[in-house]
């Protein structure tokens, strides 16, 4: 519990657990179930003490099942809640803004899942009441915490492709195809803020603007080729307004080329691959579906005189989370280096993982082109 006038940074550097309280973690298969939880558990540092979902009775559910032993029906009561420092918020999009509010005028920092808001407005609304409270935040951009992507990192900045000449990125949604299921009817309304281009894609530029730097008059198109998805459980059509086709170009800092296309559903051939091509060498990272942030990694490169790539084994120094396993808990794997990374924030000043202010950049980044 964090003490009168102490901070999230003075806790974590006494080495006492920081608690967290997950608002949207149920009982049956949230994202916040498969990722956060995995995630929190594997890491030193933080304890989770306490949860909400929209209801008293679900709450309590989902308490029993996970061992949590603070359950609240609402987030204003968890964001009141003593035992809780930092409040993670993992629901859908449209519900985000009123709780971070809720959260940050409790005077409690927050960890927000992206998008951050439903839009550009929404995302610097919040971010200005995170200026105001003077909290740390986080926005769950967690792609570049991924230790494949941080190794990439390393091997561009050490000159292993030589000078960058071109980038290229072509993912597959998984949502936004020929089928829906029950639950993910919301993704396929463009009301919702959760479509092809804010979550796939919009993770996919974090993941390589942290490596590449970040592009420079990003032009995005986005496309309509479906208007509708089936339901994989009545067999009845859904309407989809989300576009299902989103390309884009722009220029990276020292003038390379950087190109990417995202389509709905998946493809019966690359579903995810990264290449960066140089004067001395090529880098690709593949995935089976074009969500870097929660799939397994692979990394290949190539230089001087070899003429194929070669598989790239990420150094043991950049998997900081030894509980979990790369393949086995992807969906948990790159939250939790994310958690990490802040605990070493927090403890060592600096900031290496996306905040609010952060999260505006990324909306401005992918909506200001939109015709």
């Amino acid at each position: 519990m964090n003490t009168p006038g102490s901070s999230l940074a003075d806790l974590a550097r006494s080495g006492r657990p920081i608690g967290v309280g997950v608002i949207g973690l149920g009982a049956h298969g949230s994202w916040a179930e498969r990722s956060h939880l995995p995630a929190l558990r594997a890491v030193g540092g933080f304890e989770l003490r306490a949860l909400s979902t929209s209801s008293k009775q679900s709450a309590e559910r989902s308490g029993h099942k996970h061992g949590v032993r603070r359950a609240f029906g609402t987030a204003a009561e968890l964001a009141a809640c003593d035992e809780v420092d930092l409040v993670v918020v993992a629901v859908k999009v449209p519900h985000h803004r009123e709780l971070v509010r809720t959260v940050l005028n409790a005077g409690k920092s927050v960890l927000c899942e992206w998008p951050l808001g439903n839009g550009l407005a929404e995302a610097e609304d919040m971010a200005r009441l995170a200026r105001a409270h003077a909290v740390p935040t986080v926005v769950g951009l967690q792609a570049r915490s991924h230790p494949a992507f941080a190794y990439t990192r390393h091997l561009v900045a050490d000159g292993y492709v030589g000078e960058v000449l071109s980038t290229t990125v072509v993912g597959s949604g998984g949502a936004w195809g020929a089928t829906v299921g029950p639950a993910d009817h919301h993704v396929l309304d463009a009301a919702n803020g959760a479509t092809l281009l804010t979550v796939p894609f919009g993770h996919a530029l974090d993941g390589v603007a942290s490596v590449l730097g970040e592009p420079e008059e990003l032009r995005i198109q986005a496309a309509s080729r479906r208007t509708s998805a089936v339901d994989t459980e009545t067999g009845r059509p859904v309407p989809m307004t989300a576009a299902d086709q989103v390309v884009a170009s722009g220029r990276l800092p020292g003038g390379a080329v950087a190109t990417f296309h995202y389509r709905g559903g998946m493809s019966r051939g690359t579903n995810f691959r990264w290449e960066i091509n140089g004067t001395e060498g090529d880098l690709v990272l593949t995935a089976p579906v074009g969500h870097p942030q929660l799939s397994p990694l692979t990394l290949e490169g190539g230089r001087g005189t070899s003429t194929a790539l070669a598989p790239l084994t990420v150094p043991e120094a950049y998997a900081r989370v030894a509980r979990l396993e790369p393949r086995a808990d992807a969906p948990a794997y790159a939250v939790a280096h994310a958690y990490q990374r802040f605990l070493d924030d927090l403890r060592e000043g600096t900031a290496h993982v996306p905040d609010f202010a952060h999260g505006v950049v990324r909306h401005r980044s992918i909506e200001q082109y939109l015709p």
